[in-house]
């Protein structure tokens, strides 16, 4: 449960990881809305900038998610990058905190039209198609699932086997 004061989101046990969050999502979107507008301008390759700063953003979601699951180790967390992906609950709720932060999910659900705009403001040109077709593919793996930790997890499963450029952070 979260509530907003002053401007301020905190959460049940009175940590700033909300209001943290909230932050790391509108200041990644501003960049990369910016790169895009004046990349060409300012000299700087969309492409890289923004695989640059997806990378960026991608370890200050890791940051605010990772300390919510201390059984999660960076080691653990780096296998997730790299496809390992153990089927353990705090993996689960640790790669669901991660999805939501990138407004993929909400309380469980696959937020697909909200991901389909996000690849095509934030992603590079390369990677647009293989996500869109990826996305497209995977809005019916979390159907029927009722625990939210248990339904990113078989999102993250089904994004990795569809997407072939496929980025978690």
């Amino acid at each position: 449960m979260e509530a907003k004061y002053l401007r301020i989101t905190l959460d049940r046990t009175l940590t700033w990881n909300a209001q943290l969050g909230a932050i790391v999502n509108k200041a990644t979107r501003a960049f990369f809305v910016c790169t895009r507008l004046f990349g060409k301008t300012w000299r700087i390759s969309p492409k890289m900038a923004t695989e640059e700063q997806m990378m960026a953003a991608g370890k200050l979601m890791r940051d605010v998610c990772l300390p919510k699951f201390p059984k999660i180790s960076a080691e653990t967390a780096d296998g997730i990058r790299s496809g390992n992906i153990p089927d353990q609950k705090d993996v689960k709720c640790y790669i669901t905190c991660i999805l939501e932060m990138m407004q993929t999910m909400k309380k469980g659900k696959f937020l697909l039209e909200s991901s389909l705009k996000q690849v095509d403001v934030l992603m590079p040109d390369d990677y647009k198609d293989d996500y869109r077709s990826g996305l497209n593919n995977c809005k019916d793996a979390v159907n029927g699932i009722k625990n939210n930790c248990d339904a990113g997890y078989a999102l993250l499963v089904c994004m990795r086997g569809q997407i072939k450029n496929f980025m978690f952070p």
